[in-house]
């Protein structure tokens, strides 16, 4: 059982206990998914329903999401249904929202706090960059954050104890005739392919402060520490691949979602949908509501949805269009505003989604997502099977370029709102679009502690850089979760990152792939991050990083250095809304 699913049992164990109901717990899965059940059970559970079947294999999110709401309806009655927010080796998020469209039922992400008032719950959201306090009527289905509650966690032998009574198997025959599985997936995996991480891998040795000028001086050589033009990164972006024809010569259309508040996304999808425009020959549609409109640069139709914001009711307007338009293909931001409008869409038009992808192509006609696969050490070339092609983009990884004048035409449509989601009060701790503008980016793990977060500010300043964590440090609550950085975070692709107290496991350094430069610094020689990096220094960061930051000073780099930064690392709020 991953992290957030053991929330959502412990949650809703909880919950029936306190208000003298049942709690079932349900998974879809080989016979060895079993486990889960069994431990859910001797947590607390009442039963246990167990989808499996091979009919049920190579299920994507869609298909997944039917069966599960087959069962649900044949199960019920139920008041609330609870899920993990997403696997722990990807930012899919997409069988929830699903989930409740199929069910027709109000839905919300990342719960991170919880309050049973009556027919309504009162509910605080852990979003991408802040929080969000909401009313949601019941039913519902949500999607729960790791803070919620502690998790269920069960030794083999009392799992082992769970009499067979108390679960039940479910076969494919006994939800109805299908379509199941691959049979009724509408995306297709393809090939699969190692990510590049070719990297100088130059570890230096010998006296600290030898080894700090020799840091300096390869940067220096690398261009590192040489500001790039604005609308530039420091490596390539995924594109489309392809012969390029004039866009609107076949009739085809590429939509965008874009997202209020979201300027950067919004050009990053309008440049990519450019991109594979110039190829398949299409026109480019943006629509969203009203405060998250792009300018028309690069934009052919702007369709402004008035009204309501809520991803409920935005996620119907769109779902409309869709039937309407039937565009090519619909690109939305792998942000939790994204993802589930995107799910909604898919689920009410039987479309195929392909989530949380990093790259985007052309091939024989089709629009092909590479999507990260088995933590990120893969990336997994995805198509749809439906004539709508659906991809969530994560932040950051695609070039957002320079504003093209664009005559574009502007319409307006009212999107009413069904009121099963009331927002009460938005708070934004940080912005998730820093980390993607930024040039420099210095990297903490748990090997700073955050009472020493301070020592890092002269070098922040010298650099003009922006902070990001590994996921044990936002799990701790020490950063943003807006700056975490890897495989269930951000990509990056700042000029220079700079590693300090972190091992470089693979889940969070995938995050960095596309960096220009990557210096990293710890105290073991073997660390797992300098298999990763460009230039290592072997030595204790207290000592390595005033020595650095000294030498930086010294350099030419210190005429861009911003010493106005130099007092904010982690922000305080970025913007409050209520």
């Amino acid at each position: 059982m991953n992290p957030y699913c053991r929330r959502a049992v412990a949650k809703g164990v909880e919950l029936a206990r306190d208000t003298g109901g049942s709690c079932t717990v349900v998974t879809l899965g080989p016979s060895s998914a079993d486990d889960v059940l069994r431990e859910a059970v001797a947590w607390g559970a009442d039963e246990g329903l167990h989808l499996c079947d091979n009919a049920f294999a190579g299920s994507d999110t869609l298909a997944t999401a039917q069966a599960l709401a087959t069962a649900l309806r044949a199960r019920g009655p139920y008041d609330l249904i609870l899920l993990g927010r997403n696997s722990v080796d990807g930012e899919t998020g997409q069988v929830g929202p699903e989930l409740a469209e199929l069910l027709d039922l109000p839905f919300a992400s990342g719960v991170r706090q919880l309050e049973d008032r009556g027919p309504v719950l009162w509910l605080e959201l852990e979003h991408d960059d802040g929080f969000q306090e909401v009313e949601v009527a019941l039913p519902a289905v949500l999607s729960v954050a790791e803070r919620l509650c502690d998790p269920c966690k069960v030794d083999p032998e009392r799992r082992s104890a769970v009499p067979a009574s108390q679960l039940r198997r479910i076969a494919a025959a006994e939800l109805g005739p299908g379509p199941w599985g691959m049979a009724a997936s509408q995306t297709v995996v393809g090939q699969t392919r190692t990510m590049d991480h070719e990297r100088a891998r130059r570890i230096l040795t010998g006296r600290l402060e030898l080894q700090v000028e020799e840091a300096v001086r390869a940067l220096h050589l690398r261009g590192a520490l040489t500001p790039q033009a604005a609308g530039t990164k420091a490596a390539s972006a995924p594109q489309a691949q392809g012969p390029s024809v004039d866009r609107e010569s076949h009739g085809r259309v590429i939509a965008v979602l874009t997202e209020p508040g979201r300027p950067q996304l919004v050009r990053e999808l309008l440049g990519a949908a450019a991109r594979l425009a110039g190829v398949v020959g299409a026109a480019v549609h943006a629509l969203g509501p009203s405060d998250g409109v792009p300018p028309p640069d690069g934009a052919d139709l702007v369709l402004i949805l008035e009204g309501s914001s809520v991803p409920e009711d935005v996620g119907g307007a769109v779902a409309d269009y869709v039937r309407e338009s039937r565009p090519w293909a619909l690109l939305a931001p792998s942000t939790a505003f994204g993802r589930e409008v995107a799910a909604r869409v898919a689920a009410a038009t039987s479309s195929g989604l392909v989530g949380d992808a990093v790259e985007l192509s052309v091939r024989g006609g089709a629009l092909v997502a590479g999507k990260p696969a088995f933590a990120g050490s893969l990336i997994a070339d995805i198509t749809c099977r439906s004539s709508v092609q659906m991809v969530t983009v994560r932040p950051g990884v695609l070039t957002a370029p320079d504003p093209t004048p664009r005559p574009a035409t502007v319409r307006h449509l009212e999107v009413p709102t069904r009121g099963r989601v009331s927002v009460l009060g938005e708070h934004r701790d940080d912005d998730v679009e820093t980390l993607a503008r930024a040039q420099v980016v210095i990297g903490v793990g748990t090997g700073v502690s955050p009472n020493e977060y301070e020592r890092l500010s002269p070098l922040a300043a010298v650099l003009s850089a922006e902070l990001a964590a590994t996921r044990k440090v936002t799990d701790r609550g020490w950063a943003p979760r807006s700056r975490q950085v890897g495989i269930t975070g951000r990509s990056i692709a700042p000029r220079l990152y700079v590693a300090l107290g972190l091992s470089g496991k693979f889940n969070h350094v995938v995050g960095v792939r596309s960096a220009g430069t990557i210096l990293a610094l710890n105290t073991d020689h073997e660390a797992p991050v300098f298999e990763h990096c460009d230039i290592g220094i072997v030595g204790d960061w207290h000592e390595a990083v005033p020595l650095l930051t000294e030498a930086l000073r010294s350099s030419a780099c210190a005429d861009a250095a911003d010493a106005a930064d130099a007092d904010r690392l982690w922000p305080k709020a970025a913007s409050s809304k209520v």
